[in-house]
């Protein structure tokens, strides 16, 4: 028989072993840190030129970042602030290295979504994550799921639950309250509103007075930030059923829609969710607040199965939300009824070889047309290693492989990131269009 107690000492042990992991899969230090980048990447790979045109703009300009030389003399390697200084003062053909963005546009925000486990989401979002970084564009990745599979591959590992995705949101119940209690009279009838009373418990964990920037953690990449997740804001679903009936009026579903439309606009180029494997009230905060929704599915027939259930309650939940609401609540920059400026499907775990996964490929592709992305991530060695060291192909040195193992796991989520990247500048289309 096993009971909490036992169960608390499971966890006692782990955490005695939690130091020895983090060396393990990240510095002596239990530190994360961001490799440096070598010329071949940097010019071929992320620049996109011929490596003697790079070579060249460097020689004809000594006051550009030079990199640091390896003993052998025969690469140079550039860190992740030295790329983004070259990209922003090297011209080629006049053309310019940075990203397309439109001035004057908030950051896009898409979601990584299903409710299957293991279909790839914490890796999608990552790879996303990091090859955006790479392309110039400064992200931002908000962890919904408990199992901070995200953060810790972010190199966050020490989160306190008030500065997760629960703490917006019971932040956001304090303020709301407050707001609704602030309304002198009724909308129609001119009656004094009820007042909404929420416990000490809740009020004076000091959650309220929480700035914007207080959930925010940097990463290890210069231009990716994060809100973290841990494995004590798995309550969150208790807690905020617990909120709503303290406070029915509360629409818990904007609660992070609401935070992030406080960050000014300039601040981040692109918003990730990495989403549980539920839906709840973490996940329908990630869906509404998200302009864009990419569902991640594996090659199998079940996994398929999910997929559509998966879409289906999803759609239930916000037609319920919408019909509900009826627009009469503060939902910020998204709108009700709930649209998206794109949804897409991407396989994951695919193996090209396989008869199985190629029929399945079709399937997905007769059910769901145009919004199955046409680049499914394959499943190679490199793949693998990288989810078993909780980093992303990005972060691996080539050297430690062959360049070719490695060359084809960075092809499949260069390609993947490229629809998705065509995805994100449709949407800031869109939304200029809205504007």
């Amino acid at each position: 028989m096993f009971t909490h107690e036992d169960l608390s000492a499971l966890q006692n042990r782990s955490l005695k072993l939690q130091g020895w992991i983090r060396q393990q899969t990240f510095s002596p230090e239990m530190e994360k840190t961001l490799r440096r980048f070598s010329s071949w990447e940097v010019s071929e790979l992320i620049f996109r030129i011929n490596q003697s045109t790079f070579r060249g703009k460097l020689a004809a300009d000594p006051t550009l970042p030079a990199g640091e030389v390896e003993p052998d003399g025969r690469q140079r390697w550039f860190s992740l602030e030295e790329i983004n200084e070259l990209r922003r003062r090297l011209r080629i053909n006049k053309r310019s290295l940075m990203p397309a963005r439109p001035a004057g546009k908030r950051a896009v925000r898409a979601a990584i979504a299903n409710f299957k486990g293991g279909a790839g989401k914490s890796t999608v979002a990552l790879h996303f994550a990091h090859a955006a970084a790479l392309d110039g564009y400064r992200v931002l990745v908000v962890d919904f799921d408990p199992q901070a599979t995200l953060s810790h591959s972010m190199g966050l590992t020490d989160v306190a639950e008030d500065h997760t995705v629960w703490g917006i949101m019971a932040r956001d119940l304090i303020r709301e309250t407050e707001r609704m209690n602030a309304g002198p009279v009724g909308a129609e009838s001119g009656a004094a509103l009820p007042r909404r009373h929420l416990p000490a418990a809740i009020t004076e964990l000091g959650l309220g007075e929480l700035r914007i920037t207080d959930f925010i953690k940097p990463t290890c990449w210069s231009t990716i930030d994060a809100i973290p997740s841990c494995a004590n804001a798995a309550f969150v679903e208790f807690a905020s059923a617990q909120y709503r009936h303290l406070n029915p009026d509360w629409s818990f579903f904007a609660a992070v829609s609401r935070y992030l439309d406080q960050i000014p606009d300039d601040s981040y180029d692109l918003i990730l969710f990495d989403c549980p494997p539920a839906i709840g009230y973490q996940s329908m905060n990630a869906v509404f607040a998200a302009d864009v929704l990419y569902v991640p599915s594996g090659p199998g027939y079940w996994e398929y199965d999910s997929t559509t259930s998966f879409i289906g309650q999803l759609a239930e939940a916000l037609e319920d939300l919408s019909h509900g609401f009826d627009g009469t609540l503060p939902t910020g920059k998204i709108n009700l009824p709930k649209a998206f400026h794109d949804v897409r499907f991407l396989l994951t775990r695919f193996e090209p070889g396989n008869d199985l996964h190629r029929a399945m490929q079709d399937a997905f592709g007769k059910v769901f047309g145009e919004q199955l992305a046409e680049h499914p991530v394959e499943l190679t060695r490199a793949v693998e290693q990288s989810g078993r060291f909780l980093s992303s192909v990005y972060e691996m040195d080539y050297r430690e492989m062959t360049r070719e193992t490695w060359r084809r796991a960075r092809s499949t989520f260069d390609q993947a990131y490229e629809e998705f990247r065509a995805t994100v500048i449709g949407a800031w289309d869109n939304m200029e269009a809205e504007g």
